[in-house]
């Protein structure tokens, strides 16, 4: 079981700090709850750290420009500026890797535990962290040419719902020896909903929550979005390097319906758009990376019906074989790379050429 659980981590992609693994068997080592972290960010009170000199000194000019520079003379600049900060990285820490580091702000707590995630991206051009220390939650970023560090602190904000969701409270009751994955819904850093998923794929939300998209806070400031049917789909186009995305609560509809559309409030297979409303409204552009079979493709309509068809784009998933394609953004990740996954999402389609080229 151990096995099929590190697998499913290393299959899917990088985590975000909205994913929590809650590993219940007795037989495993790793703590109860782990949680792990993408290239994705939420800030909440946000500074910029006005200067930058080394411990030892100054950072190379080289950084005004960030050309020419080798990766080795990148990792350096990065770790220059995260030692300013108070971030300890030896030479032990690579890109394309995540350390456990202690956190310079809350040093760990009364733990001393190394709950600050580190990670330097594979192509060197920035390096991330974030604090998964209970009253924490510092969480930033360092570039490699001459931009200045970000810095803040993502809180936690009480929320009035029918009944509150917690990093705390987001405990199982063990069903056997079983490794659970907690999505946890956010909006302005608050939890407002979670939903669990077995390794056997079942999945279950809490009760008497209202329907978000999964990832809100990642479009904040966005204009253009992308809207994928799962939240490790979501994930998996982080990964590829978009974090403007978000993912749909639940499942898709099995044909696209023939009535008119109903009113706002009998609407209620897709409460999660209209509660997303003052998000979903500035957009100019939308990307629907919906599941490539029928009933994904009938998702993409009544998501296109709801959103408006002139402002969406859906992306055509590649070819697998002679006979099929790609089922959805996770697939593609891991059989073609997030090289693929992005060219894909970049060359998607007018959504009403789209549906034009069908009929044809």
């Amino acid at each position: 079981m151990a096995t099929s659980a590190l697998s499913l981590t290393n299959q899917l992609c990088r985590f975000s700090s909205e994913v929590h693994f809650l590993f219940i068997n007795k037989n495993f080592s790793t703590p109860k709850s782990t949680r792990l972290i993408s290239h994705v960010w939420s800030y909440s009170k946000t500074t910029r750290i006005p200067a930058l000199h080394s411990a030892n000194g100054y950072i190379k000019e080289a950084i005004e420009e960030g050309e020419g520079m080798v990766d080795s003379d990148k990792v350096r600049v990065l770790k220059q500026k995260i030692e300013v900060l108070g971030i300890k990285c030896d030479d032990s820490c690579f890109p394309g890797q995540y350390y456990h580091l202690l956190c310079p702000k809350c040093k760990g707590g009364k733990t001393m535990e190394r709950s600050l995630s580190f990670n330097i991206t594979q192509d060197v051009d920035v390096a991330m962290w974030r604090c998964f220390g209970t009253s924490c939650g510092w969480t930033g970023q360092a570039f490699a040419d001459s931009r200045m560090p970000i810095a803040g602190v993502n809180k936690i904000f009480k929320v009035k719902s029918s009944k509150q969701v917690t990093p705390e409270n987001v405990v199982l009751e063990p069903l056997g020896d079983k490794y659970i994955i907690a999505f946890t819904y956010r909006q302005n850093g608050a939890i407002v909903g979670c939903k669990y998923r077995t390794m056997e794929k079942r999945f279950w939300q809490e009760k008497d929550t209202r329907k978000w998209l999964y990832g809100l806070d990642d479009i904040n400031e966005a204009t253009e979005i992308i809207i994928v049917e799962g939240e490790i789909d979501k994930l998996s186009v982080e990964e590829a390097g978009f974090r403007n995305c978000v993912s749909v609560p639940g499942g898709a509809p099995q044909i696209v319906s023939a009535k008119d559309l109903p009113s706002i409030q009998k609407d209620r297979a897709y409460q999660y758009l209209w509660n997303s409303k003052e998000y979903l409204d500035k957009l100019s552009r939308i990307v629907l990376a919906t599941d490539g079979d029928t009933s994904g493709r009938s998702l993409a309509e009544e998501l296109a019906r709801r959103l408006g068809k002139e402002r969406c784009w859906v992306v055509r998933w590649p070819e697998k074989d002679d006979s099929r394609c790609f089922k959805d953004a996770n697939e593609v990740l891991k059989c073609l790379g997030p090289a693929a996954l992005k060219g894909v999402i970049q060359t998607a389609e007018k959504y009403e050429a789209c549906q034009l080229h069908r009929l044809n």
